[in-house]
């Protein structure tokens, strides 16, 4: 199916009322519930369910089995992997109807998410930061962070071409991929333009 300025596969469903940038792909069984706002060039995989009022930016790459729950919000160029979980209530139970009671969580721009991780609600996360495969998140991440585990610890920075990054004896750390040039200054990073 093709709509204006989007395509989606016949199976997917898209309900009324949102809206999807142009060059944005949605493919098998997913499903766009109402109110979201998807930006231009997004690539969302099969069996994705895209919640009410999720805001996702421009070129946000999200693979196969992942639920963005009401709450989301995602900056341009982010990756979500595999059956990576979000979460929007910090206390659920089936007994209790907690809508309206839904935690922001925050995922800036270029944030990578590995396959399998969890990201608990009401968070943010860095930009550029790098949360490995399979990690449990817990608590903020600043920008260019690489956190790995259960619960996530920080075990170093990577760069914005997503490597990790080496920093020398004055903090200063280059990408091997960009060359670009980076610091480390009183536990944070930032990248220096020249």
């Amino acid at each position: 199916m093709s709509n204006i300025g989007f395509t989606a596969h016949e199976s997917a469903v898209i309900d009324p009322g949102s809206q999807i940038g142009n060059g944005t792909r949605i493919w098998h069984f997913t499903h766009i519930m109402p109110g979201c706002q998807i930006g231009e060039n997004c690539n969302i995989g099969q069996n994705v369910v895209v919640s009410t009022d999720v805001v996702l930016g421009n070129n946000v790459k999200i693979q196969n089995n992942v639920s963005i729950y009401t709450g989301v919000i995602c900056e341009d160029d982010v990756f979500l992997g595999p059956s990576m979980v979000f979460t929007n209530v910090i206390n659920p139970r089936s007994g209790i109807n907690r809508r309206g009671q839904y935690s922001t969580t925050l995922v800036k721009k270029g944030a990578s998410i590995g396959a399998n991780a969890t990201i608990v609600c009401g968070i943010t996360l860095g930009e550029y930061c790098f949360i490995g495969a399979g990690a449990v998140v817990t608590k903020n991440v600043p920008p260019y962070a690489l956190v790995i585990g259960n619960p996530a610890r920080q075990s170093g920075w990577m760069s914005e071409f997503g490597h990790k990054l080496k920093f020398d004896e004055n903090g200063v750390a280059y990408c091997p991929e960009s060359n670009e040039k980076y610091t480390l200054v009183a536990g944070s990073v930032k990248k220096i333009m020249e």
